[in-house]
């Protein structure tokens, strides 16, 4: 069994489950995925998320808004906590930094990252980090806010080894999604030679970034079994293994067992 740590299930084209959630529910529960961690980007549209999910047991949620959201509202630690202290929020997130996508003075993106780890560590729920050309800072913010307290999740990992350690010192997860399976990806496959068993995670980030065979597509939390296997070719395993591996450590950080 497989969880997909990282999707934005009111995002999905529903188009080929008949527009039906309850049918694409099916195809999760068909293809052997047992969890799903499904991502809020911003607060206008998680009331949605959270309504779409909520009769289904084997759906988690975070809270958070995106780096790069600027239309919405900018949440106050406060509003944070108000909204992450319910059971299925499990995770405070996506957030972090993102110096591809926006431009200009970031100081107002790194006051928002500050304010979710202040959230994330009184709620005592995992970081979902986002980080884009932003390593240097990612990594001093998460120090100088303490936030190994709590922990978390590197999600959709793009970066170097040097990064993955310096998360892994902090506490965090480092999480692969359908990027690892593109052939221009070799620094990423490296580190998912070397992050040790215990700390690793698999996700789709679905609807976006499909994996080899399905590039270029839209993806679904049901892809992410290709992401699983690539990984246990580059470690030399099974899928098995690395669904049973993977699963275990997600229970693990969030406390699930």
């Amino acid at each position: 069994m497989l969880i997909d740590s990282h999707c934005h299930l009111d995002r999905i084209d529903l188009a080929p489950y008949q527009n039906d959630f309850a049918n694409f529910m099916d195809a999760v529960r068909d293809n052997q995925i047992e969890h799903l961690l499904t991502i809020a980007i911003d607060l206008e549209s998680y009331p949605g998320m959270l309504a779409l999910v909520s009769g289904y047991q084997q759906i988690s949620v975070t809270v958070g808004v995106h780096p790069n959201e600027q239309d919405g509202r900018d949440p106050t630690v406060d509003e944070l906590i108000a909204l992450g202290q319910f059971d299925k929020v499990i995770g405070i997130g996506e957030t972090g930094l993102d110096y591809f996508r926006s431009e200009g003075d970031l100081e107002w993106q790194r006051q928002r990252f500050r304010n979710h780890i202040s959230a994330a560590k009184i709620l005592k729920k995992p970081l979902i980090i986002h980080t884009r050309e932003a390593k240097e800072d990612t990594l001093r913010i998460l120090q100088e806010e303490n936030a190994s307290a709590i922990g978390g999740i590197i999600h959709c990992f793009t970066e170097d080894w040097e990064f993955a350690q310096g998360a892994l010192d902090l506490g965090f997860y480092i999480s692969f999604s359908g990027i690892v399976t593109f052939n221009s990806a070799k620094e990423i496959k490296e580190v998912a030679k070397k992050v040790p068993a215990d700390r690793f995670l698999v996700e789709t980030d679905s609807p976006y970034l499909a994996p080899v065979p399905h590039r270029g597509k839209p993806n679904y939390p049901t892809y992410v079994k290709y992401v699983a296997e690539h990984i246990a070719e580059l470690r030399g395993t099974s899928i098995h293994h690395i669904a049973e591996q993977s699963t275990a450590n997600f229970r693990t950080l969030f406390n699930l067992l």
